[in-house]
């Protein structure tokens, strides 16, 4: 009887269950964001601004951002504390048609590319391990649409993406319960990761190479080595190309730190919404920033700075 009658009271109003911790919820905003983006953007941040000293700057600008940002959304989902995000605060603060437009918009183009993109991303790296995994390995050979360049195939690569977004989404429908285990259980597992890559970046460098980070970190503020032109010639070997170069870098370092909204979607489904979603989004972005930095203090502890800037991936 006790447990017939507490059960309305484990229920958002739209009747999803509110099965979701503090430690859930911040487990979703640091899983959305914590991806392959801190492995690759780095290098191209260092061609962007030129030295280490304002490559770490370009980081602390992305934190603020992202902490400020973060913060606003949290008071947004304490007043309006419901399953759907942003459609729900485009819907009260301009009107049902914005929303609507939205919503449509985010289920057809936003979230589904997304979801294909971190498919084939992940077919594409098990192919490393696996090389029957590969995008030129056809099941279905290219067949061409009419005379355009347009074809329908099936490659083991693309089999194995459809594949992996099947079993996601069966293991969401299974609940709430399954659903955050395997949230919990990945965000976990790559943010350990992350922390280990971070020690051991740390520990080789200071230990096995001191002078790698004497040369970058006793010479922070110079501009050197292979620039990137951020626009009509400009480069950051010039003051305002610097600046240019910093406010261009920021589309990097912010893609990196993207998707951290993802926890108000799932508002109707968070235990105390007004006070653990706040929290979740002040600890996630928090520790994730802060990650971020450490990882880039252990790239410039562990690699010349002109070694970080001529590679396309400068930890993978």
């Amino acid at each position: 009887m006790a447990a017939e009658v507490a059960q309305p009271e484990q229920q958002s109003k739209e009747g999803f269950i509110r099965g979701l911790g503090l430690l859930d919820s911040t487990m979703i905003v640091a899983g959305s964001m914590i991806g392959s983006g801190i492995f690759i953007v780095s290098a191209d941040i260092a061609r962007q601004v030129g030295s280490p000293g304002w490559l770490l700057v370009v980081w602390l600008i992305t934190g603020f951002l992202t902490i400020v940002g973060a913060l606003s959304y949290g008071e947004l989902a304490a007043m309006m504390p419901k399953a759907g995000g942003q459609y729900v605060y485009l819907r009260e603060a301009y009107s049902p048609l914005w929303g609507f437009l939205y919503g449509w918009t985010l289920f057809l183009v936003i979230q589904t590319a997304t979801i294909a993109a971190v498919a084939v991303a992940f077919a594409r790296y098990t192919g490393l391990f696996f090389p029957s995994i590969s995008e030129t390995n056809y099941l279905i050979e290219p067949i061409r649409v009419a005379s355009s360049s347009y074809a329908f195939s099936l490659s083991t690569a693309q089999l194995l993406g459809i594949l992996m977004i099947a079993l996601l989404t069966w293991m969401n429908t299974r609940g709430l319960k399954l659903g955050k285990l395997v949230q919990n259980t990945f965000t976990f597992a790559k943010t350990g990761s992350l922390i280990a890559l971070i020690v051991l970046g740390l520990i080789v460098g200071l230990v096995w190479h001191p002078e790698i980070a004497r040369a970058n970190f006793g010479d922070l503020w110079t501009v050197r080595g292979n620039l990137q032109d951020v626009g009509h010639g400009l480069t950051a070997a010039v003051v305002f190309g610097l600046f240019v170069g910093i406010c261009v870098a920021q589309t990097n370092s912010l893609f990196s730190s993207d998707a951290w909204n993802n926890i108000t979607f799932t508002a109707g489904e968070v235990r105390d919404p007004k006070r653990n979603i706040r929290l979740a989004l002040l600890l996630g972005t928090g520790g994730v920033i802060t990650l971020y930095l450490l990882a880039n203090l252990a790239y410039l502890t562990t690699l010349r700075f002109e070694d970080i800037q001529k590679v396309a991936a400068s930890a993978r």
